[in-house]
């Protein structure tokens, strides 16, 4: 693989650990801000609400951008979101930070579209694995160390430590990324024939789905943990980093099934997974080695359908791939928000050790979405056809 797609890799794995560690440490966030753990939860949503609103717009303004300009211009937004988030006297300020952080997630969409370029078609699929590997690593890394340090000597620390680590991987991108790197950018006149293509909604839908079904316990995935097996803080933070190998583990499958059996398959065969996997979590209480072993398959299965899903759009979409890939971005996000905001108002009613239950029908109705549309219908390179 080109080099650069390790320092892309490595940046994933930073805005990964930014957004995700706070679902391990939302119970201390709550009790330091006064407020409640449902409450708290909503920094996700509202993280997740920003890159789906908000992010496609970023990465339309800096679609002419020299690829180099737009990576920092990202960064720099995730930074700034950070210490505000770092500093936050209460919830509203720690909800604004994480929307400024939320407009920096643009600098996935813009790694996965260099991505693309730097490899033959044929590759895509371990370029792709490879460059989302980091976001994989961030609960294999960030997310477990998060919590570590944020149960153990406050839940700013770690947030402090991600901005100080996207500081540094600025000066990174500054010095290692060529000037002339050829990726395309987005505009907003591609925006129109994506909306209107089959093979490019349905992916999009289910995308918003199964991030729906996912996020519903992942929001609240400390309390969650806790509800079904009473842990410390060294077993929960072991538990989360078992979950991001198990995570990394599904990447490389999901890259390597892709080019070898096709996105469609591979993505039914993971999906399925991902559903019965929700359905036994709940079933396990009391156990944790059943625990962890239904949350390691649930990570292998999870985690895999980022690369086959970003081929499926790559292929259709032509052109238009990171306009493509910014949409998924949004609707991966704005399922993360829904998710957020389902697991937080069912979290009541059903409890945090039934939560799994939740996303069942999120993730088997987006197994619906791949009966539908048509498997070879043109990329948007090539004029559509009547079908």
């Amino acid at each position: 693989m080109p080099p650069l797609l390790t320092l892309l890799a490595f940046a994933n794995l930073v805005i990964g650990s930014g957004a995700f560690l706070v679902s391990s440490i939302v119970a201390p966030i709550a009790e330091d801000l006064g407020a409640s753990v449902p409450a708290a939860g909503q920094a996700m949503t509202a993280y997740a609400i920003s890159t789906a609103a908000l992010a496609p717009a970023v990465l339309i303004a800096t679609g002419r951008w020299p690829r180099r300009h737009a990576l920092l211009a990202t960064l720099a937004l995730f930074f700034a979101g950070n210490v505000v988030c770092a500093l936050a006297p209460h919830l509203a300020v720690l909800l604004a930070g994480r929307v400024l952080m939320g407009l920096g997630a643009a600098f996935t969409p813009i790694a996965a579209g260099i991505a693309i370029a730097l490899v033959e078609p044929a590759r895509r699929g371990k370029a792709l694995a490879y460059v989302f590997l980091g976001m994989s690593l961030s609960y294999v890394i960030g997310v477990p160390l998060g919590a570590w340090i944020g149960l153990a000597w406050g839940w700013r620390w770690p947030i402090a430590g991600v901005a100080l680590a996207t500081l540094v991987l600025m000066v990174l991108v500054a010095r290692k990324v060529p000037r002339d790197v050829q990726a395309p950018g987005a505009s907003f006149a591609g925006l129109g024939p994506l909306l209107t293509h089959g093979p490019v909604l349905w992916p999009l839908a289910m995308t918003l789905l199964y991030f729906t079904a996912i996020f519903s316990v992942f929001s609240y995935i400390g309390p969650v943990l806790e509800a079904l097996n009473p842990m410390t803080p060294t077993l929960l933070s072991v538990t989360l980093a078992l979950f991001g190998v198990s995570g990394a583990v599904g990447t490389v499958i999901g890259g390597w099934a892709n080019d070898r059996f096709g996105s469609r398959r591979t993505l039914v065969v993971q999906l399925a997974i991902l559903a019965a996997m929700m359905a036994c979590v709940p079933l396990t209480q009391g156990s944790y080695p059943l625990t962890l072993a239904a949350f390691l398959v649930w990570g292998t299965a999870g985690f895999g359908m980022m690369a086959p899903q970003q081929s499926r759009l790559a292929v259709a979409a032509g052109p238009q791939a990171p306009l493509a890939l910014s949409l998924n971005t949004s609707m991966l996000y704005g399922g993360t928000a829904v998710g957020a905001a389902v697991g937080g108002a069912a979290s009541a009613t059903v409890g945090f050790a039934h939560m799994a239950w939740i996303g069942v029908p999120f993730a088997l109705a987006g197994l619906a979405t791949l009966m539908f549309g048509r498997p070879s219908a043109p990329a948007l390179d090539r004029p559509l056809e009547t079908p």
